[in-house]
């Protein structure tokens, strides 16, 4: 299971480090607005996936709060099929959707996750509502 904070689940990008830092500071700046996941972990977690209108807590590498995140949809699709449009709006810098999934499957991958075409990924889009130091949207 995942953590809680205030009963919300948290969302914790990436992997602790400069990479968490650098994607939190593109959330906080407004320029990610998705995320992938693998369809995997959620049942390796025992978690249900995340529903619109849903807010998640976005945390720091140490479990901090430093936003908050208002599901704005989700869908599972293969890893063939993720769209050029949603890997745009994660919002890292990659210049075509080949870039982004020879990113992903190599992150995946050093997490030892060998991901195909076929493997699962959740496409979660949100939208900040709030930082750690007050509400910026509604």
């Amino acid at each position: 299971m995942w953590p809680r904070i205030g009963g919300l689940r948290t969302l914790a990008l990436g992997t602790p480090g400069e990479l968490r830092r650098t994607l939190n500071g593109l959330v906080l700046a407004g320029a990610k607005t998705a995320t992938a996941g693998l369809l995997s972990e959620y049942a390796e977690e025992g978690e249900d996936l995340e529903r619109v209108g849903e807010r998640l807590v976005l945390v720091d590498d140490d479990d901090h709060l430093i936003g908050l995140v208002e599901v704005t949809g989700v869908e599972v699709v293969r890893f063939a099929e993720v769209s050029w449009d949603f890997a745009r709006s994660e919002g890292e810098g990659d210049r075509s959707i080949e870039d982004w999934r020879s990113g992903h499957a190599a992150y995946w991958a050093r997490l030892g996750t060998t991901v195909t075409d076929d493997t699962d990924v959740v496409c979660l889009r949100f939208r900040l509502v709030a930082t750690d130091d007050g509400i910026i949207g509604t």
